[in-house]
């Protein structure tokens, strides 16, 4: 796979970024600010896909936030941009693997943030979190793997 330009530069950046080879401190280096995980949320259990479906995500994004958020996921390995069969001005951003693997690190977010706080989330959604965080995820996973790009 050929890198361009831009891909290239945001990957050396991103190597340069980090703070030590601490597991804890790479993540942040890629997750850790207030728009990243809301971004995968959204691609992972509201069903978004394209740009626009992710600035009616609810936060409030603005759309030059939105943009280098999927930039640096996409170069990340985190998702994957692909166009829009229907429309090829558009394009459909889906997780990658590595991005689906996220899926258990927002479950205890959203378990030990409902155990806390008060929040949004349904709580019939929250009790099946709980209850078996396996059984939870495997309908996401199914979803994932049907919904793979041609």
């Amino acid at each position: 796979m050929q890198l361009n330009c831009y891909d290239a530069r945001m990957r050396r950046t991103q190597a340069r970024e980090r703070r030590s080879g601490c597991p804890i401190g790479i993540a942040l280096d890629l997750l850790g600010d207030p728009w990243t995980l809301l971004v995968v949320r959204d691609l992972l259990f509201k069903g978004a896909r394209s740009f626009s479906d992710l600035l009616q995500g609810g936060e409030g994004i603005a759309t030059n936030i939105l943009a280098d958020r999927l930039a640096r996921l996409e170069a990340g390995g985190i998702l994957a941009k692909h166009p829009d069969p229907d429309d090829a001005r558009r394009s459909i951003y889906r997780l990658t693997e590595k991005g689906m693997d996220l899926a258990p690190v927002l479950v205890e977010l959203v378990v030990w943030a409902a155990k806390y706080e008060r929040t949004d989330a349904p709580p019939a959604t929250v009790k099946a979190m709980r209850a078996d965080r396996d059984l939870f995820l495997k309908p996401l996973r199914a979803a994932w793997k049907a919904s793979r790009v041609r």
